[in-house]
């Protein structure tokens, strides 16, 4: 970044007239980083956020302290190195630190990301407190080690990565003191969850557990079944961890994991479990196991060992039974199954619509969409990513499905497939003309959604998101600029750029 401080002053200036104007691209700048709750008059001090988190810092304080402190340039370069960390873009930390080989030099935060390890126990010699202080968007050090990426690029620095650790525990450390997940927020997650779930740092977890972090935090667990390997998931279960309550055992059976399924129930899990948190009135439960297995198409060697554990074929969830949801999703092994041991196979009117859309049929139509029982109504958004689930999707628009109903966590359809990098899926969701400035309950748009995918969908390695960053700008979708400078993979900044500069009217 070459603009001084009185230039981005000057483009807060710019983007507060545009945006009170009206003008589409400075709604969309503020949308992504939404400086007050939505219907909120923004002040200047608003807009200087906005151009401050356009550019990797926190907050307009933080980007003009750092910029006082070392200059707009290095500033910029050490924020996009901390981005690159995190989010494990190794070529462009190795591009940064070739430019600029001292960049760490007297920035603890990066000096824990690259596991340098003389120069942190420099600092904390000099000025030990700084063991606890928080860094950046509220991180304790630890954490910030936790985050890093940096093991999967550098693995011979693992020793130095966990003396690093000693030295901050020594210096009285938090085990338990996590982070926010992003700025804005006060949902916190642990520091365990950032070196398992986050960062695949099995050395770190191992450490972390050792030393006597809490293995329960409600996070960790869940996140550690999308490793692909059993590590974390089996280090955390021998260190106490309790997955009652987790879901863990839900997310497992999505990626059809029977082992680590068997793992959790043989250490407590509930194959149908209750919602502690209500309190009076009929009790809600957690998706039941049968259900799961029903809408994520698992098939009989999963559905008998949940039904070996005590599954309940006749456990009704949002008032549907097992049986209903089977035939509704599509799942024939389960459908079978149940038959076979003589469950009720009655289905409402809709459900039979349903079912028959799972099975090809085509021609009905549901006349009032809104009937659909909310069991169902997000059946497009929780089967798109299922391999060979694209022409059940057809039929289920053509019977009446709502197409681009967000789902509880304001996610669309089309945002769900361009996230899980399915250009197939998206392509036909395109052709329903789905509301393409839909901000999801994250900030999230289409465009940012699939780069976020492109970084942390389990399967992304074999996804296509150059293909469904490629739907999204034909439609007209805005480019930011910064998408290009934060984007990790080569591939894409290289798509992005290209694209910049065949179509500058859409870029912002």
């Amino acid at each position: 970044m070459t603009k001084s401080l009185k230039q981005l002053r000057r483009d807060a200036k710019a983007l507060r007239k545009a945006h009170q104007a009206g003008e589409l691209r400075a709604t969309q700048r503020i949308a992504n980083y939404p400086p007050r709750p939505e219907g909120t008059a923004l002040k200047y001090a608003d807009y200087l956020h906005v151009i401050a988190r356009e550019n990797s810092f926190p907050s307009w304080p933080a980007l003009k302290l750092a910029a006082d402190m070392i200059g707009m340039d290095l500033a910029a370069k050490r924020q996009r190195l901390k981005l690159a960390l995190y989010n494990g873009q190794f070529g462009v930390a190795d591009q940064l630190l070739a430019d600029t080989p001292d960049l760490a030099e007297g920035d603890l935060a990066l000096c824990l990301g690259l596991y340098l390890r003389p120069q942190v126990l420099q600092i904390l010699e000099e000025a030990p407190e700084r063991a606890t202080q928080l860094i950046g968007f509220r991180a304790p050090p630890l954490t910030i080690l936790a985050r890093s990426k940096w093991i999967h690029h550098k693995p011979e620095r693992a020793g130095d990565m966990l003396a690093i650790a000693d030295a901050l525990l020594a210096h009285d450390a938090d085990l338990d003191l996590g982070a926010p997940v992003y700025d804005g927020t006060d949902y916190t997650l642990s520091l365990l969850y950032f070196a398992i779930g986050h960062a695949n740092n099995m050395p770190l977890g191992q450490w972390l557990l050792e030393k006597g972090a809490n293995p329960n935090d409600g996070e960790s667990l869940y996140h550690a079944t999308e490793l692909g390997h059993h590590a974390g998931l089996e280090m955390l279960l021998a260190h106490g961890a309790d997955p009652k309550g987790t879901n863990a055992l839900l997310r497992a059976m999505d990626f059809h994991d029977t082992t680590a399924v068997q793992m959790l129930l043989d250490h407590g899990a509930q194959v149908d479990e209750f919602d502690g948190s209500h309190v009076g009135g009929e009790a809600p439960w957690v998706v039941p196991a049968l259900h799961q297995a029903a809408r994520r198409m698992c098939g009989a060697d999963m559905i008998d060992r949940l039904l070996r554990n005590g599954a309940d074929p006749e456990r009704r969830f949002e008032g549907t039974t097992p049986y209903a949801y089977a035939r509704v999703f599509g799942n024939q092994a389960l459908t079978r199954t149940l038959a076979a041991r003589g469950v009720d196979t009655t289905l409402t009117e809709i459900e039979t619509l349903l079912a028959a859309a799972a099975e090809g049929a085509t021609g009905a139509r549901i006349s009032d969409p809104a009937a659909i029982p909310v069991a169902y109504r997000n059946i497009i958004r929780m089967i798109l990513h299922i391999p060979r689930k694209l022409d059940h999707v057809r039929s289920l628009v053509a019977l009446g499905v709502a197409p681009d109903l967000p789902d509880t966590e304001g996610l669309t359809p089309v945002q769900v497939a361009g996230w899980e990098g399915l250009p197939e899926v998206m392509a036909y969701l395109l052709t329903q003309k789905p509301d393409l400035t839909h901000m999801n309950s994250y900030g999230g748009t289409l465009l940012s959604t699939i780069l976020h995918g492109a970084e942390n969908c389990p399967q992304r390695a074999e996804r296509d998101y150059i293909g469904c960053l490629q739907l999204a700008l034909q439609e007209g979708v805005l480019l930011p600029r910064r998408a290009i400078d934060l984007a990790g993979g080569d591939d894409i900044v290289e798509f992005l750029s290209d694209w910049a500069e065949r179509h500058p009217e859409q870029v912002v």
